[in-house]
């Protein structure tokens, strides 16, 4: 596929399915309601403190503001901010064959730069956003194909986030080209499993991925040169981009029920559907065994010290799944970190790596367990596939569940407004503005 249709289908592509806009908006209030969610955690604190301190706009059109803070930055300050904010609390969606997130870093970055065009109709602003999310999963796609290693989201994510805003800008082709270029070259080719070993604040590289990419289209705008994106342009990815405007992979993106790590959803899913078909609870249980792919097998064993570890823990997320019968941004943090009932459990939780899980890695997410009652009974989960997705879709009632935890800490009327936005952008007439509005205010403000 040669740049030529690239460019035509990112700058001016308008014949998006109804389906595929219909996933955007859902995909895209989820997104809202976890950046919510992740308001009150020290990262999300760290970074938009930091974005306002030193990523400041030089002039009043340069600026956006950071998503239920209330502040101003400049865009690319605001889209990191926000990116590493929601990346921050594992709950955003993902797409299985990426192995990573796109509406993490691409949300934010719709916010910030369709801040300085009021007249965004939601329409456009879903094309632009379902645009966005087929170019980032095309550029993992080619990335995985041509690499040995395996980089974080930021890496792939940051050319969605240049792609829209060179749309959102009216940029040339020749434009584009270069933001693509350097946000290839610049995006943060971070090795996830060495997070995943050493769980901090960096999480998915999600929130590098959103400051390069929105510097990259700004770069592009001003004439800075970086092109060509091998990632794009390359003979061996040719493949990777030839179904572009045909298959929509934003449709087969996954909501996750919780804020853990995707790896863990399937164990998750096992034991909840077990606790829910036999009735047990914590008291009752005196082992685990969990089968499960590598990836997953390596998550953080022991009792998390951190939130990070806690988002990057199958045991702990298990435990806490037995303990409470839910996960909760409450808890993943504080004094849940300490809590002595999980602790408990969590001593009673053996994962181990099966083959027959990791051959289906990434395309499937595959895990067992057994559970062993203090009465002797064993119950076994059998294959479970991480739900979610397409092969096992959450209805909109679960989404708008998952959504009201998210968003708990918002006064009621901000949630419900918020939700509806769903259904707005939707709307031949509505403006983008309109869900803009709701998003700006800090989280306590009740701003309807």
């Amino acid at each position: 596929m040669n740049f030529d249709r690239i460019a035509e289908f990112v700058l001016a592509g308008q014949g998006m399915p109804q389906s595929a806009l219909d996933m955007a908006a859902t995909l895209l209030i989820d997104t809202v309601g976890v950046a919510a969610g992740a308001a009150g955690m020290e990262a999300g604190r760290i970074a938009y403190d930091h974005a306002f301190a030193f990523h400041g706009a030089g002039a009043p059109e340069h600026a956006a503001y950071m998503m239920f803070d209330g502040r101003r930055a400049s865009i690319p300050g605001a889209a990191f901010a926000a990116a590493t904010q929601i990346d921050n609390l594992d709950a955003h969606d993902g797409l299985n064959p990426t192995k990573g997130h796109i509406g993490c870093a691409v949300v934010p970055a719709l916010f910030a730069f369709a801040e300085a065009r009021p007249e965004l109709s939601a329409r456009d602003a879903l094309s632009a956003l379902v645009m966005s999310y087929e170019v980032a999963a095309r550029a993992a796609f080619a990335l995985h194909a041509t690499v040995s290693d395996y980089h974080t989201s930021g890496a792939w994510n940051a050319l969605g986030v240049a792609a829209l805003g060179c749309r959102l800008m009216g940029a040339r082709p020749d434009r584009l080209r270069h933001a693509l270029g350097i946000a290839e070259y610049h995006g943060p080719r971070s090795q996830m499993m060495r997070e995943i070993a050493n769980p901090t604040m960096l999480h998915d590289g999600s929130g590098m991925g959103a400051l390069v990419g929105a510097m990259a289209a700004l770069l592009a705008m001003d004439g800075f040169t970086g092109a060509p994106a091998i990632t794009v342009e390359a003979d061996d990815v040719e493949d990777c981009w030839s179904d572009l405007g045909k298959l929509w992979t934003v449709e087969h993106n996954y909501i996750k029920p919780y804020p853990i790590c995707r790896w863990a959803h399937a164990a998750l899913d096992a034991l909840s559907g077990l606790m829910r078909d036999h009735g047990f609870s914590a008291g009752d249980v005196t082992r685990i065994e969990v089968n499960t792919f590598s990836e997953a097998a390596a998550l953080f064993p022991g009792m998390p010290a951190t939130t990070s570890q806690a988002q990057y823990s199958l045991p702990f997320a298990l435990a806490v799944m037995l303990v409470h019968g839910r996960i909760g941004p409450g808890h993943i943090s504080g004094t849940a970190l300490n809590d002595p009932k999980v602790a408990e459990v969590l001593a009673l939780i053996a994962v181990r790596e099966e083959d027959r899980h990791s051959n289906c890695f990434p395309g499937g997410r595959w895990s067992d367990l057994t559970v062993t009652l203090k009465d002797g009974t064993r119950l076994a989960s059998g294959d479970v596939h991480a739900r979610g997705g397409p092969e096992a879709p959450m209805d909109q009632s679960e989404i708008e569940a998952k959504f009201r935890v998210m968003t708990a800490a918002l006064p009621e009327p901000r949630v419900t407004a918020l939700w509806e936005m769903r259904e707005r952008l939707l709307q031949p007439k509505a403006k983008f503005s309109e869900l803009a509005q709701l998003v700006r205010a800090p989280v306590e403000e009740n701003h309807v």
